[in-house]
């Protein structure tokens, strides 16, 4: 009997053969809880896509019995991006990744395709799919060099990502299902087979809303998470206090712990941000070193075996940049006003990381159980430490 594969974007509704165990609380975002992180209020929909412009999609790939997996597209503007590049940035909090297309966006400071994530040997295959999609696009007849941008995250643990399952089917219904407004989250896309602080990881989202006094910008965030460390949540030690965190099999145990016993040591995230603020390439990578702070503050300590990397992209039309010669002359926020968009920037990775969580449901696949992060003990941990009433 033939696997069944199932393809999902994001204009309808996922329905997954893969194990889902029912919670008692409904999957709920972290603001949902009353958990507030920061002070600037976020947008219409706390997503990355409420930054003008930019669109999400997602392809899942579920293949009974082992395979969990998929590919998740942000996409920076309507047009071409190609014949209207944005500029962009990265930031490398550890490099233990796969990532690609790393060394031009550092020479050039711009994204000349869309961004792919997707699982770690999945990387290529998206790539060149993309590769394809992007030439057969209109315009595109001339182009003989194309720099495309594709991270990752190894989902190894719910996945057979040995079996390389993605398809250039699987990166074009992302590419050509993305959309603006409410971003699906959890166990979704690129999303669907990590693993966060040992619970079920995957797509999160949020974003933030300068006052008009500061601005008025809009910065978004979107992670792919698949990390370890010791959860905490808005300062509550919620790892701790449900004795499943980072070093737990060794603390306390010199006589008889097991030292393969603690799975959460390695993994990775991947942090996408996006703003309409009119940044340079230099300044998005201030904003990108920012990012590292807000997943900081979840827990996370860069282990050996993480790959934590963020790639920032501004979406103004003053800083778009053409592929002609000539002088260009670009809008540049000054040094001296970005701090509001730093702050920004923490806040909502911060959040996006937890909405990963909280929206993720427990899944069976490849041979394992991960449970989802457990609202309602999560709950009564964060009254106890007055996060939320």
């Amino acid at each position: 009997m033939p696997r069944l594969s199932i393809l999902t974007v994001t204009l309808f509704a996922v329905f997954a053969p893969a194990t889902v165990h029912a919670q008692s609380t409904d999957r709920v975002r972290a603001r949902d809880l009353g958990i507030e992180v920061g002070v600037f209020r976020t947008g219409a929909h706390n997503a990355i896509t409420d930054v003008d412009g930019v669109r999400v999609g997602h392809s899942t790939v579920i293949q009974e019995p082992n395979v969990r997996t998929g590919v998740t597209a942000i996409v920076p503007h309507s047009g071409n991006a190609y014949m209207s590049r944005v500029p962009a940035a990265l930031h490398v909090g550890n490099g233990y990744g796969k990532l690609l297309g790393v060394t031009q966006v550092r020479e050039l400071g711009e994204l000349e395709t869309p961004i792919l994530l997707t699982c770690t040997l999945c990387v290529w295959k998206a790539a060149d799919a993309m590769v394809e999609w992007m030439l057969d696009q209109d315009d595109m007849q001339n182009v003989r060099s194309l720099n495309a941008f594709v991270g990752e995250t190894n989902d190894g643990g719910l996945n057979d990502i040995r079996s390389r399952p993605i398809t250039p089917e699987h990166v074009a219904a992302a590419l050509e299902g993305a959309t603006d407004g409410s971003v699906e989250e959890g166990a979704v896309g690129a999303g669907s087979g990590t693993v966060a602080f040992g619970w079920k990881g995957g797509i999160g989202t949020s974003s933030r809303v300068l006052p008009e006094s500061l601005g008025g910008y809009t910065v978004g965030v979107l992670v792919q998470s698949n990390f370890g460390g010791i959860l905490q949540i808005a300062g509550a030690p919620v790892g701790q206090e449900l004795g499943q965190y980072a070093f737990a099999n060794q603390v306390g145990r010199d006589e008889d712990y097991d030292p393969d016993a603690d799975v959460q040591e390695w993994g990775s995230i991947m942090i996408v941000v996006a703003t309409d603020a009119p940044l340079s390439d230099r300044n998005l990578e201030r904003i990108a070193r920012r990012a590292i702070m807000g997943l900081s503050r979840t827990g996370s300590y860069a282990s050996n075996g993480s790959g934590d990397y963020v790639i920032a992209f501004s979406t103004a039309n003053g800083v778009r940049r053409s592929t002609t010669g000539g002088v260009h002359r670009y809008d540049d926020l000054s040094n001296g006003t970005v701090s509001p968009l730093f702050e920004a920037t923490v806040e909502a990775t911060e959040e996006a990381i937890y909405n990963s969580l909280f929206m993720a449901e427990t899944v069976t696949s490849n041979g394992r159980t991960v449970e989802a992060l457990p609202i309602d003990a999560t709950v009564e941990i964060l009254r106890r430490y007055g996060v939320i009433r």
